[in-house]
């Protein structure tokens, strides 16, 4: 009896087994192009990664002016105009040559007053221009003024001031007052010098305050260094040093 049984559930398994459905060893076009397609999007995605470099945000880049800029004759919205002076490598590849050309705009500008505020100007830069011809957009600040005369960078934003007047100012009452105190002297003895000495006090306040600070000026040529304020991401064969 019961290998009557035995055999009857192997024949009911057997059984099961041939009347299940298998599964189709064929694809249809559709699903063949959607694969096609998915790994060709991939594929080109893995190449397009392995082409590119970045140009990491806070990365320090050496330029020089192409043109002067002055808070006595730049105007905001002025282009600036200026050319990378040294190459910037990271990991054993330059990612910007030297002579690369970089482009900006003047944000703001201020001259110096009379009495008080000290002349400034605010530039970004925008674009780099490769040896090659390839374009890039950046975002570019001001980070140090080496080549500015008596000038510093006041700010994050990169705000370029001139240095303060004040002393020369003060110097040049006091000589005034000297000169005045001499004048007065010799025509009318002590009296005459003291008030003299006030008058040309007078005189030499006067002339600071009708005169303006001096202006921010940066001739061609000023050594500037910009800085990276985001990762840039570049193509690296449009990239040479060449």
């Amino acid at each position: 009896m019961r290998k009557y049984v035995l055999v009857f559930v192997i024949s009911t398994l057997a059984a099961a087994q041939s009347s299940a459905p298998t599964p189709s060893t064929t694809e249809t076009p559709q699903l063949r192009d959607s694969r096609s397609h998915d790994a060709a999007k991939q594929n080109s995605e893995s190449s397009a990664k392995s082409n590119e470099l970045i140009i990491p945000s806070g990365t320090k880049v050496p330029v020089a002016l192409k043109e002067a800029i002055s808070t006595k004759s730049t105007h905001e919205g002025d282009a600036v105009y200026a050319q990378t002076t040294f190459p910037v490598a990271i990991n054993e590849r330059i990612l910007i040559p030297a002579g690369t050309y970089v482009q900006g705009r003047i944000v703001r500008i201020q001259r110096g007053g009379h009495i008080k505020g000290r002349a400034q100007v605010l530039m970004h830069f925008t674009t780099l221009i490769y040896p090659s011809g390839y374009t890039v957009m950046l975002p570019g600040s001001i980070e140090n003024a080496p080549g500015g005369e008596k000038t510093t960078v006041k700010d994050q934003e990169g705000t370029i001031q001139q240095d303060s007047q004040t002393g020369q100012k003060v110097g040049t009452a006091a000589s005034s007052a000297g000169t005045g105190a001499i004048i007065g002297g010799l025509s009318n003895g002590v009296k005459g010098g003291l008030i003299g000495a006030g008058v040309g006090g007078a005189v030499g306040t006067a002339i600071g305050m009708l005169s303006r600070g001096n202006d921010v000026r940066l001739p061609e040529g000023t050594t500037l260094e910009m800085l990276i304020q985001r990762d840039v991401v570049l193509d690296s064969s449009r990239v040479s040093a060449h």
